[in-house]
């Protein structure tokens, strides 16, 4: 079965009469060990699919199965726990503390699992050795490159070994070898960890580096292409809720 599944999820925002339909009935079907790039302008919806299935933002209508577990029928805490254990996040600003080194930001999601200490502190570093930083884990976000930055990022999220690892729009502010470095280590993470990866941008020079790309437009999938030209198969509401039955 595949690893993250949606079907016919909906989202609107309503704004005093003005009624916005952000997502129109988008299904999807994501695999392990898979990097799916979202590719479209903004305001198409992408940054919405993203929260949703990530289980950051509930949909209006629709399903989320991920691991077979349907996200919004858990209650907060189970939801809040299954995103602590499971899923990883890499924002487009970095989301790093001013005043904690590059190991600590990598260790602070780790704290939160209730390992002892040396644990944490030790896969801490080994994720940081993965991204190629281990050798500038006592250094502030201050003294890092932009690059360097997104990549104490993504070994944050890595750290614990999520299944899902979700990247919304990683690129954006880095040049092009930056730019690279950073597709290139959320490659890696989607086939040497078996992670399901999910990367978001407007940024079509990634196209080249991902398995699958995703083309949205006005909350509408438009083209959902593997890289080998066969088309990836979309999942009908109907069939997913049979799967569930």
């Amino acid at each position: 079965m595949p690893a993250l599944v949606a079907a016919n999820i909906t989202k609107s925002y309503t704004n005093g009469r003005v009624e916005t339909h952000v997502l129109q009935g988008m299904s999807l079907a994501l695999s392990e060990r898979e990097l799916a790039l979202v590719l479209g302008p903004s305001g198409s919806g992408k940054s919405t699919l993203l929260a949703i299935l990530s289980g950051l933002l509930k949909p209006d209508s629709g399903q989320v199965s991920a691991l077979g577990e349907d996200l919004w029928k858990k209650s907060r805490a189970n939801l809040e726990k299954f995103r602590l254990r499971h899923t990883g996040f890499v924002f487009q600003g970095f989301n790093l503390f001013p005043a904690l080194t590059a190991l600590e930001q990598v260790m602070l999601p780790l704290d939160y699992l209730g390992l002892p200490r040396r644990t944490v502190r030790e896969m801490a570093l080994a994720s940081l050795e993965e991204v190629g930083l281990a050798a500038r884990a006592h250094l502030r976000p201050i003294e890092l490159s932009g690059g360097e930055k997104q990549r104490i990022a993504i070994a944050r999220a890595l750290a614990k070994k999520p299944q899902f690892l979700f990247a919304d729009e990683p690129t954006s502010a880095l040049d092009s070898v930056n730019g690279k470095n950073v597709i290139d280590t959320l490659h890696r993470v989607a086939r040497v960890h078996g992670a399901t990866v999910v990367c978001v941008s407007h940024d079509t020079r990634l196209a080249t580096d991902a398995d699958r790309i995703i083309q949205v437009a006005d909350g509408r999938i438009l083209s959902d292409i593997k890289q080998s030209g066969a088309l990836a198969p979309h999942v009908s509401p109907c069939a997913e809720a049979k799967n569930h039955e």
